[in-house]
């Protein structure tokens, strides 16, 4: 097939850019011998020939620098896909610096790439790149800043950063990624940075305007070119000082925090009301406290803050030292002011209030929210049958995408209550987790009936469970009609521990008994073959809780 080709001089504006975009490709292809010989299959591989000239041309720092004003805008993207994927942080930091759109996102730049089959924002962010980004975006805002004190004017460019879904599970953190929270604590340095730089450049000016032989009414600055950062945000009791630095100027600061998801742990009270003070009440999607010992007292301080985020899906409370099973007279009004405030969160989708002890008073809770949730997390709360008896005549059951039960005891009371609660959600679950739950083989059997009607669940977790290896045949065979579910994390199973375990073992005799590893190879070989002759190869079984710490509610 041959390439056609465009006159400049055509009257029709799709020709004119048609011919742009052939003089861009056609510069990339001077950085790779031999491209040329390929420009008759172009329009066939047009977007693998153009990222393989631009891996070549990002490879050669000084090239692409001179060339930058003549490249066309509609390749920004894949060079700088390029320069992320190869580490090229000096062509990275120009690209940055002359960003020709209003928006750079990660999410849209390093999805997964159609040119190597990479998914760039499910990887580890590399730090010197993210690291990159940033200073580019700074210089670039010190540059507008130092443009408008000698009175040169800068048309607006580059608006708004966006570094929301860059992956972060908090494990396996190499030299070479960026965790979520030095991300947080780079991104308010370089906040203040700019905000030093701002006030340096507004004395300066004020000083110019106000010279000698002026007039005593200085003139009205003009509007300064500015950049907001939308951003998930990680905050602990070490990195709260500098975000609360950077916060407090959000809003006169030409680059300004945008938080989207905000996680905090193990900070006082006031620390964590003064910063959610903080937050542009739009942008907020989550907000996640964790570790932070609030109790009902503390909650009762923290809740009100929340009703004005009104754009708030997600509220994480796990950890927060609640026990409502020993309520005094003062804690009972407590707890309704709390069910209070989560009712006034009126757009509310995911709660999670892990590690609560909240025996008998989950419909107190939950029974006034003002729509149906999808997703709970209820994992290790001490759950009565009358919660899960409530629960599953409630408006959030035939709505719930994910469920968390673990560390709950279902082997007991709780088993016909939650095996009548999976059938009412069988339509929408998709995330099932019931870990730690003491189910055995013989309870496994009677949920099988429900847990098979669940068709569009895609995750299992059954992990910490004292299940045999039939038990584990049993699940995996009966479960085969279940075509979406893709991750299925099973428990060790009790016929591989190479010492005898107490019966009924505990999650902890589970957890730190001894598994006899030849034993466990030959049983996740035999799994692994029920599932080749089942044709689900592309289903996963396993023991590694590390494939749970990257699921989330907003991914479902």
């Amino acid at each position: 097939m041959k390439v056609g080709f465009v006159s400049p001089a055509c009257p029709h504006s799709s020709c004119r850019e048609q011919y742009k975009n052939w003089v861009g490709v056609g510069f990339l292809f001077q950085c790779l011998p031999g491209a040329r010989a390929l420009a008759c299959c172009l329009p066939a591989a047009m977007h693998s020939l153009v990222f393989l000239c631009a891996q070549k041309a990002v490879s050669h720092h000084s090239t692409v620098r001179g060339a930058l004003e003549f490249i066309p805008k509609e390749l920004y993207p894949v060079l700088f896909k390029a320069a992320f994927m190869d580490k090229r942080t000096l062509v990275l930091q120009d690209l940055v610096q002359t960003w020709p759109f209003p928006v750079l996102s990660f999410q849209k730049l390093l999805r997964k790439c159609q040119h190597c089959d990479r998914a760039l924002l499910q990887e580890k962010p590399n730090k010197l790149c993210v690291q990159t980004v940033i200073l580019g975006v700074v210089a670039y805002l010190n540059e507008a800043l130092d443009d408008q004190l000698h009175s040169q004017s800068r048309r607006q460019r580059l608006q708004v950063l966006d570094m929301t879904g860059l992956q972060d599970d908090g494990i396996d953190q190499g030299p070479e990624s960026m965790s979520l929270w030095s991300r947080t604590v780079t991104l308010a340095k370089a906040c203040i940075d700019v905000s030093k730089h701002q006030s340096k450049c507004a004395k300066r000016t004020s000083k110019r305007r106000k010279g000698p032989y002026s007039s005593s009414v200085a003139l009205p600055p003009p509007r300064p070119v500015s950049v907001e950062v939308h951003v998930d945000l990680f905050v602990n009791s070490t990195s709260y000082g500098v975000l609360k630095d950077a916060l407090q100027n959000n809003a006169n600061s030409v680059l300004r925090l945008k938080c989207r998801d905000f996680r905090a742990e193990e900070l006082p009270i006031a620390s964590t009301v003064g910063l959610l003070e903080f937050l542009d009440p739009t942008g907020v999607r989550q907000v996640d406290l964790r570790f932070n010992n609030l109790g009902l007292s503390g909650l009762r301080v923290i809740l009100p803050h929340m009703a004005k985020f009104t754009n708030l899906l997600s509220l994480k409370l796990p950890y927060s030292n609640i026990d409502v099973r020993r309520l005094s007279a003062g804690m009972e009004g407590s707890l309704h002011y709390f069910a209070t405030q989560l009712s006034r969160l009126s757009r509310l989708k995911e709660l999670n209030l892990g590690s609560s002890r909240l025996s008998g008073k989950l419909k107190q809770l939950l029974g006034d929210l003002q729509g149906p949730l999808e997703s709970l997390e209820l994992a290790f709360c001490y759950l009565l049958p009358n919660d899960l008896a409530y629960l599953s005549q409630s408006l959030h059951t035939p709505t719930l995408k994910k469920l968390d039960l673990s560390g709950n005891n279902l082997s007991d009371s709780l088993l016909q209550p939650f095996q009548r609660l999976l059938e009412e959600a069988s339509s929408s679950l998709l995330h099932l987790d019931i870990m730690e739950c003491r189910l055995m083989d013989i309870h496994l059997e009677s949920l099988l009936p429900a847990l098979c009607r669940c068709s569009r669940l895609r995750y299992l977790g059954v992990f910490g469970n004292p299940l045999s290896t039939r038990g584990l045949k049993n699940l995996l065979q009966r479960t085969m009609g279940l075509l979406y579910l893709q991750l299925v994390i099973y428990p060790y199973p009790v016929d591989c521990y190479s010492e005898n375990l107490p019966w009924p073992p505990t999650s902890s005799n589970l957890l730190n008994g001894s598994v006899d590893e030849e034993k466990f190879s030959r049983v996740s070989a035999e799994l692994q073959q029920m599932l080749l002759t089942a044709s689900r190869a592309n289903a996963v079984w396993t023991t590694n809780l590390c494939r749970h710490n990257t699921l989330d509610y907003f991914n479902l």
